[in-house]
């Protein structure tokens, strides 16, 4: 997003102050609201029964089912488990369900449905930045509520979304710092899907090798679900690369490991640090086709505490024992419980009542505490190395400290967010472009 939309959005914060908010109607039926920028978002929240609607959005179809159909179980099974802990302020949750099918504009038009036909009190899902950019103009213009999980590249900050994934200063950073310090990287190949995401985050990663002398070899892109990685793979080998950093997502992931690994390429001659392969994918991939290759996120199914013992546990209960826990199924169940919580302290469903008490709002999530910041609507978050091993799972092998959200590097001398924005506008732009040509 741009400084500007960031300016604007703190501006909607004072206005919030000054406007107020509507309660509950007397009649209990409808959650009114005025989006603080004086343009009436009428919302149609139902709370006349005994249930209340949210929507899930996920890609139950096409390239990023890979990804998504794992968060869509474990989102299911958040519901249930608060539906019989007496659900949201008695109300029990009543899901309301959309595919999205891995297409940006089909995420818009059926969040646009999720909210002004259904109904719905809140809406979790969305995975790639181009599917939650889709759909951020319906949340904005409708004064909706968007719980979107995913790690990203940061740059943004909308009062209606709160993002429980991590912002590039809680993965890609850390991960870029975990190279430069741990395998001594002087040179880097940069690998990712052409949309939003990894473009703007290969922006970041250019003005941190810049400011720490790590030579960038090469940049290559594929469209999202492309399975053709001969001659990119080619190119990574010939680079001599002392790494690779990969922003592939969805099933990309099968072919360009497939290709790398033809070469003879391996964890050991050229890793590969990967910010969109979990567990999930690595079954998908195959554990023979990565094992020792490095991750970073912020859970791993192997963190031994008693909250990620507990939801793994769950998780398998409900779906089977060869099932697989990842971070970015633990963001989605933390969003739901995160927004439960909200609820529960605003006394209410509308959404600048549940805004206003965001901040601080904590949850003890199988990562660990996850607490919100009311000001960006991110989450801190504890960085972690990984590398993936034999049986498919990922062992942490360097954590970091619980780090605060810092979605627009302020805290960064080298970063320049104003370059990174204008980059990912013209991103976003290339992108709209390319969808409406195809």
């Amino acid at each position: 997003m741009s400084e500007k939309t960031r300016h604007s959005r703190l501006k909607a914060y004072a206005a919030l102050g000054a406007a107020g908010t509507l309660l509950l109607s007397a009649c209990g039926a409808r959650a009114g609201d005025d989006d603080g920028n004086g343009a009436a978002a009428e919302s149609c929240v139902d709370t006349d029964g005994d249930t209340i609607k949210i929507g899930f959005i996920n890609s139950l179809s096409g390239t990023m089912a890979i990804s998504e159909t794992t968060v869509n179980d474990v989102l299911h099974m958040a519901a249930d488990q608060i539906n019989e802990d007496g659900g949201v302020l008695g109300y029990e949750l009543e899901i309301v369900e959309e595919d999205g099918q891995s297409e940006p504009a089909t995420f818009s038009e059926r969040s646009d449905y999720l909210l002004t036909q259904e109904c719905v009190a809140a809406v979790f899902g969305g995975w790639t930045s181009a599917s939650r950019q889709a759909m951020l103009p319906v949340f904005e213009g409708n004064n909706g509520l968007l719980f979107y999980p995913t790690q990203y590249e940061g740059l943004e900050a909308s009062d209606n979304v709160f993002y429980s994934g991590a912002t590039t200063n809680q993965q890609i950073i850390p991960a870029l710092d975990y190279l430069l310090e741990e395998e001594e990287i002087e040179s880097l190949y940069l690998v990712g899907s052409d949309y939003v995401f990894p473009r703007t985050a290969n922006m970041i990663i250019r003005q941190w090798s810049e400011e720490h002398g790590v030579e960038i070899l090469g940049e290559d892109y594929t469209p999202l679900g492309s399975t053709d990685f001969t001659t990119i793979a080619n190119q990574v080998a010939s680079s001599e690369a002392d790494a690779v950093f990969n922003t592939l997502n969805g099933d990309s992931n099968v072919a360009f490991f497939n290709q790398y690994n033809s070469l003879g390429l391996d964890a050991d001659e050229m890793p590969v640090m990967s910010v969109s392969i979990a567990e999930e994918e690595v079954d998908g991939i195959g554990a023979s086709n990565l094992e020792g290759q490095l991750t970073s996120w912020n859970y791993y199914q192997t963190l031994d505490t008693p909250e990620n013992e507990e939801f793994v546990e769950a998780f398998q209960e409900a779906y089977g024992e060869d099932r697989v826990t990842s971070d970015v199924m633990q963001s989605s169940y933390n969003s739901l419980f995160l927004w439960a919580a909200m609820a529960e302290e605003a006394g209410s469903f509308d959404v600048d009542e549940i805004r206003d008490v965001a901040d601080g709002t904590s949850f003890d999530a199988p990562e660990g505490t996850v607490t919100v910041d009311g000001e960006t609507q991110h989450v801190t978050k504890t960085p972690r190395i990984g590398v993936i091993n034999s049986e498919g799972l990922i062992d942490a092998v360097w954590e970091g400290e619980l780090t605060e959200p810092d979605p627009f590097l302020d805290t960064y001398e080298w970063a320049d967010d104003d370059e990174a924005a204008e980059f990912a506008e013209e991103a976003e732009e290339d992108a709209d472009d390319d969808a409406e040509d195809e």
